[in-house]
């Protein structure tokens, strides 16, 4: 990588009039931003249809695009919907994505967007390029919508097996629900596209979020049951998550079905290849999620409440990446999310593929100078963050309790600076460091507090709904960041 500089904010958190940040005018200006400011990465969380929680490691499915981002400004200038049908959209908080009242409003002016919606050979070639998961997520989620939400274990027993009669029987039944889906994610697609097209013209690079599990209600798991450990009620036998560690003492129980290593090499990790290239087709770089699983994952039986009573088991290790590497080259652009209990196994397969790890520096403070996270330490090929979407902000972080009174007195004496701006000491941190990528979230950019936090690992409400407003990015100190990273060399 060479040396640079990005910002992590997700989608949903731009501005914008329809309660939650959309693919439009918004994001377009906010690339117009980074690349005046020289910054040459926009770094995002994955981009699926969120599922438990609203969570984006939650989706349900690991190649569909999220509805809720489709811009609705878009579908008026290509007259699917009427200006006029864009009044009654839900006014919210500009600050926090009330997902439970955009939802069925969003589905709702979709509805009407594909009521006036002819199929062109755009629309044809995309669902001919995309048939691989596309037909399989149409009828999953026309299914789900049929049975009233309900997951797709309890289903009628043909369905949840699949047998081809009753598959068929089922997509006839619901072709105008399934065409709908496929339209959506033609429509998602279709402007996710454009807007990366513009971000490349502007010399901004995307660095997308791939977490290595899939959700248990998913299409991924209902059409491939195969690569996933489930009993024979096709129900998960262990499932995943982390031990005790940073985030929580009873470390987190995650709930995703494992995968079943052997069957998919057996196979030659044709599903992992797919899914790899499809998310490298949209953004151009990617981040893994736990990257540590590959190389040894926490097995929770199902029936635990907690990630307590896990077992480690061997992951596939070195045999996935050569097949990644056979299918994509020898330079992978994947950033290892190498974050959590991390063995020298998990850093000799991160470094034997050139893969650069993260360094985070709320981690660095309140231990000895051999801290690896402290700046110091870094190596070049790496990736230093003040914090991550998992993370409180800077701000939130310094100033609440914990941290503990000399794990503050340690960072002030490190980072030379007083209790005032220690976010703007952080960030510079950051960005002087040897690492060849500084990716600062734009919450600690501009200084904001813990109500501006995106997730609390281990809670399940109230996460991914901050949104940043329009006087806040008007007031970002974009000029000094400028002057920071020509300074620093990442400009």
């Amino acid at each position: 990588m060479q040396r640079s500089a990005g910002i992590l904010l997700h989608p949903t958190s731009l501005p914008g009039p329809y309660g939650v940040g959309r693919l439009g005018k918004a994001a377009y200006a906010w690339v117009d931003r980074l690349s005046a400011a020289g910054i040459r990465h926009w770094q995002i969380l994955p981009l699926g249809p969120t599922g438990f929680g609203n969570s984006p490691y939650q989706c349900d499915s690991a190649f569909a695009g999220n509805p809720l981002l489709i811009d609705p400004d878009i579908l008026v200038r290509e007259r699917l919907l009427e200006p006029a049908e864009l009044n009654g959209f839900p006014q919210t908080d500009p600050h926090r994505v009330d997902y439970e009242r955009l939802l069925p409003a969003q589905k709702g002016l979709l509805k009407k967007a594909f009521s006036r919606f002819e199929p062109s050979q755009a629309y044809e070639t995309f669902c001919g390029e995309h048939t691989v998961w596309l037909d399989d997520y149409a009828l999953f989620a026309a299914l789900s919508e049929h049975f009233d939400a309900m997951p797709w274990q309890q289903w009628p027993e043909a369905l949840r097996r699949r047998e081809p009669e009753t598959l068929h029987s089922y997509a006839a039944r619901l072709k105008d629900e399934c065409d709908f889906h496929r339209f959506v994610q033609f429509c998602f697609f279709s402007q996710w596209e454009a807007l990366k097209s513009y971000a490349q013209s502007r010399k901004v690079h995307i660095i997308g979020d791939l977490p290595i599990y899939v959700a248990d209600n998913s299409a991924d798991v209902w059409s491939h049951p195969e690569y996933f450990q489930l009993d024979y009620h096709l129900r998960p036998e262990a499932v995943a998550g982390v031990p005790p560690d940073y985030f929580s003492e009873t470390g987190q129980r995650w709930g995703n079905p494992l995968f079943d290593w052997d069957t998919l090499e057996k196979d030659g990790f044709s599903w992992w290849i797919h899914r790899l290239k499809h998310t490298l087709a949209m953004v151009d770089r990617v981040r893994i999620d736990h990257f540590r699983g590959f190389e040894a994952y926490w097995a929770i039986p199902a029936d635990e409440e907690t990630a307590v009573n896990g077992t480690w088991l061997p992951g596939p290790g070195g045999k996935l990446f050569d097949a990644f590497r056979n299918a994509l080259g020898d330079d992978l652009p994947i950033i290892a999310e190498d974050l959590g209990i991390i063995t020298p196994e998990v850093e000799k397969l991160r470094d034997d593929y050139g893969l650069p790890g993260m360094k985070i520096l709320q981690f660095a403070f309140g231990a000895d100078a051999s801290n690896p996270y402290l700046p110091h330490n870094h190596v070049q090929n790496c990736v230093v963050y003040t914090g991550t979407h998992d993370n409180d902000t800077t701000n939130g972080w310094f100033y609440a309790e914990p941290p503990q009174e000399h794990t503050r007195s340690h960072a002030m004496t490190y980072l030379h600076c007083g209790w005032e701006a220690f976010h703007t000491s952080l960030n510079r941190a950051a960005l002087a460091s040897v690492a060849a990528l500084a990716v600062l979230p734009l919450q600690d950019l501009l200084g904001l507090g813990s109500d501006a936090r995106m997730n609390t690992p281990g809670t399940a409400e109230g996460n991914w709904r901050w949104r940043v407003g329009d006087a806040q990015l008007a007031d970002a100190p974009f000029g000094e960041l400028h002057r920071m990273c020509r300074l620093y060399g990442r400009a």
